[in-house]
């Protein structure tokens, strides 16, 4: 007896540092994810200062955002299997340097010409960021953690969006817009020094394991899981892009920060909520997400004037979307097991590319219709997104995921 309990305890302590979850690695990677999206959204909080110093109007300079997630729609596919081969952390530091290079040189230049295709080359960098996130998050956890690492990798997502824009107007009035992009390369340093000393090597794909993207696409469950990504992001981004155009039909002009800021609270409230119990109930959490998504943008449809509801449907939106990227990702991992690394290209092409759509159509909706119509246009898109998440119980949003 006494023998058998010396054992016990003895191994305990070596058990439990083997399902520990790598909280230091999961940071490098947390703060990879940030720094993508927080260089995507910062020209949208500097627009008028950015337009005035780059001598184009404030909607064209507006397009350094499109054209940033369009090029890493663009370059997700191609830059994640031209470097499929290549030990992770190496192609993750490569990312981030072309970051922090096109971040510095965004701040320098004074004109417009020279300033967008420096934001496509920023795209490019992410394009390579995120098809890693996930599939290294997983691959650093312990077996039945998977889904809380990716949660945790992706966390900067939500974090990103919802403090991006503030942080960018804070800086810039302190400092000119400038000093947001120097502050953005500084913090990406800083990821790169935190990311070589805390994140393994871990090797990438050997050529004759590659999958193919046509191998991938027919995969059960993935074609589903992609068509609820775009019809979710789209409808997300038909509402988030034209915000304050909504706020201001809803005679809500001026609370648009707090608004915005109810959206980001509850976005970051989301991810710890999520993170607990995405391993178990991944299922519930995506319908659940959907489903409150788009009860949200119901009651923002049909309760615009009455501006309690109004915030208790954007904080509700927030809560909803927050951990979208970790359900929709960790989706696709379980889907596709060894294709894993190729399926995640195909799912931020889809992400980013979604961005862009929604920008564009609800910018047609707005000016051939009316601002209600965004409402109205979200709605029915969620109701397909969740349509197709309640009904993919066998491979996409499996019962037992």
């Amino acid at each position: 007896m006494t023998n058998t309990v010396t054992v016990t305890e003895s191994r305990t302590p070596a058990s439990a540092r083997q399902n520990r979850i790598p909280g230091k690695a999961l940071f490098g990677l947390f703060l990879a994810g940030f720094i993508s999206i927080l260089t995507e959204c910062l020209p949208a909080g500097l627009l008028p200062e950015m337009s005035r110093t780059l001598g184009a109007s404030v909607s064209l300079t507006g397009q350094t955002v499109t054209i940033y997630a369009l090029a890493t729609a663009l370059g997700a596919i191609p830059l994640a299997r031209a470097t499929a081969t290549w030990p992770r952390k190496r192609v993750l530091q490569l990312a981030l340097a072309v970051v922090v290079v096109t971040n510095a040189l965004t701040a320098l230049s004074d004109d417009y010409a020279l300033t967008l295709p420096l934001r496509f080359v920023a795209g490019l960098g992410t394009g390579l960021i995120w098809p890693l996130l996930g599939g290294y998050a997983a691959r650093l956890a312990p077996a039945g953690r998977q889904g809380r690492a990716i949660a945790i990798a992706l966390a900067g997502t939500p974090i990103g969006l919802a403090l991006g824009i503030p942080l960018g107007t804070w800086l810039s009035s302190l400092g000119g817009w400038q000093l947001a992009f120097y502050a953005s390369a500084a913090v990406t340093v800083a990821t790169m020094a935190w990311v070589l000393v805390t994140l393994p090597n871990l090797p990438g794909q050997p050529v004759e394991t590659r999958f193919k993207i046509s191998q991938v696409l027919v995969i059960p469950g993935l074609r589903p899981i992609l068509f609820a990504l775009a019809a979710y992001m789209v409808a997300h981004n038909i509402l988030y892009t034209y915000i304050t155009d909504f706020l201001s039909y809803a005679g809500m002009a001026g609370q648009t920060g707090w608004v915005l800021f109810a959206f980001g609270v509850t976005s970051v409230l989301s991810v710890l909520v999520v993170g607990t119990h995405i391993d178990h109930h991944l299922r519930k959490l995506t319908v659940s997400s959907t489903a409150v998504f788009g009860a949200c943008v119901l009651v923002l449809a049909a309760l615009a004037n009455a501006p309690v509801l109004v915030y208790v449907a954007v904080a509700a939106w927030g809560f909803a979307f927050g951990s979208s990227p970790s359900l929709f990702i960790g989706a696709a991992i379980n889907a596709t097991g060894e294709a894993a690394d190729v399926a995640q290209s195909v799912v931020i092409t889809v992400f980013s590319g979604s961005i862009a759509a929604g920008g564009l159509i609800g910018g047609l909706l707005l000016s051939g219709l009316s601002t209600a119509s965004i409402t109205w246009a979200a709605l029915i898109l969620l109701i397909a997104a969740a349509v197709t998440v309640i009904g993919g119980k066998k491979h996409a949003f499996p019962r037992n995921a």
